[in-house]
């Protein structure tokens, strides 16, 4: 009896690891019979567990949605991980799962054997948390699970999406994967009307369901999706796009470049290469000196030429700081204005 109660344990976690198994992959992996998998099956079942079977030769066990949720089988690792990552959820912007969060770990720890909750409490008890303050965009979390489920299950998604400056227009889109920023959740999707492959915020989604037909999935537009995304909101975005070269290893460049704020492609041992966007040129100075690393433009030769304009005029504030009777009135330029013609008085912020 004690070794089928454990084999029946084991063939729930199977089930809750992978969506659907065959007959003869479960019968391999618990080192019985076809026809003992099929009697356990039976068993899970009479215990209230949802398990549907497909016939055929392309058909299997797979654990459906019940009335109630199964209880999670997890090595002690993984119950490690889910209670720390409980516990930082709040700061991921996802909408209303702080609270959410809390209720589910008061409930895990109070299964935890106590080996595993010494663990988790020490962890928590010696660690400060970091956050980038508040968030200016959160994601419902139930759409977060709507979007996950219509890529799992590859039906057609038609929401209304709204833009940066509020407009809403429909979309149908064959998604494809969600990708989680470091602030910010993203669908990358097939646009149905527009032929073409997009990157859309998730907190700009909202679903209109019901949602389908079912299509065949398609080749995703690159093998790296968080590289592809990143790309897309920190070059294709912009209007001023440049490739600046930093003379830093790829590694230490990252610890202060965000993936939304440039792609970083490693050149050597003591370089890499970021490719980078803002709105303006002028925007893409003050983002690349504030980064503090040595630095070379590669291109375009235009932003080379604002640096060197930037230069002259911060060595003009410096001279004048340091020697007041060289008085504090800017040099006139040929429009009359105080400052290079063409540069903008105010400055702005790099996304």
């Amino acid at each position: 009896m004690l070794e089928t109660s454990a084999r029946l344990l084991r063939l729930l976690s199977l089930l809750q690891a992978h969506r659907e198994w065959t007959g003869a992959d479960l019968a391999e992996r618990l080192g019985v019979t076809p026809r003992t998998v099929r009697r356990d099956v039976d068993r899970l079942r009479e215990l209230g567990y949802p398990v549907n079977a497909s016939p055929g030769t392309g058909g299997g066990y797979s654990l459906g949605a019940g009335a109630e949720l199964p209880p999670l089988l997890l090595d002690d690792d993984e119950a490690v991980a889910v209670a720390v990552g409980l516990r930082t959820a709040a700061g991921n912007g996802v909408e209303g799962i702080g609270e959410a969060s809390v209720r589910a770990l008061a409930k895990l720890e109070q299964v935890l054997p106590g080996r595993l909750r010494r663990r988790v409490s020490t962890l928590n008890e010696f660690t400060v948390p970091m956050l980038r303050g508040p968030q200016h965009s959160t994601v419902d979390a139930s759409v977060l699970t709507e979007l996950a489920a219509v890529c799992r299950d590859n039906e057609r998604l038609r929401f209304g999406y709204r833009d940066h400056e509020g407009a809403v227009t429909r979309r149908t889109v064959e998604p494809h994967r969600l990708v989680c920023s470091e602030r910010r959740w993203y669908l990358v999707g097939w646009d149905v009307d527009r032929a073409d492959w997009r990157t859309f915020r998730a907190d700009r989604i909202e679903p209109k369901p019901p949602h389908g037909p079912r299509f065949t999935p398609r080749t995703p537009p690159a093998e790296d999706l968080a590289a592809y995304v990143s790309q897309g909101v920190s070059q294709r975005a912009y209007a001023a796009q440049a490739v600046i070269r930093l003379h830093v290893p790829a590694e230490e460049a990252a610890q202060e470049i965000s993936p939304s704020a440039g792609v970083l492609e490693p050149v050597d041992a003591h370089t890499c290469l970021l490719h980078t966007g803002a709105v303006s040129l002028d925007v893409l100075v003050v983002h690349v000196l504030l980064m503090g690393f040595e630095f070379e433009v590669v291109e375009p030769p235009e932003l080379a030429e604002r640096i060197r304009d930037a230069r002259d005029l911060l060595v003009r504030a410096v001279h004048r700081s340091a020697d007041p009777a060289a008085g504090t009135a800017a040099p006139r330029t040929a429009d009359g204005a105080g400052r290079r013609p063409g540069t903008r008085s105010g400055s702005g912020a790099v996304r």
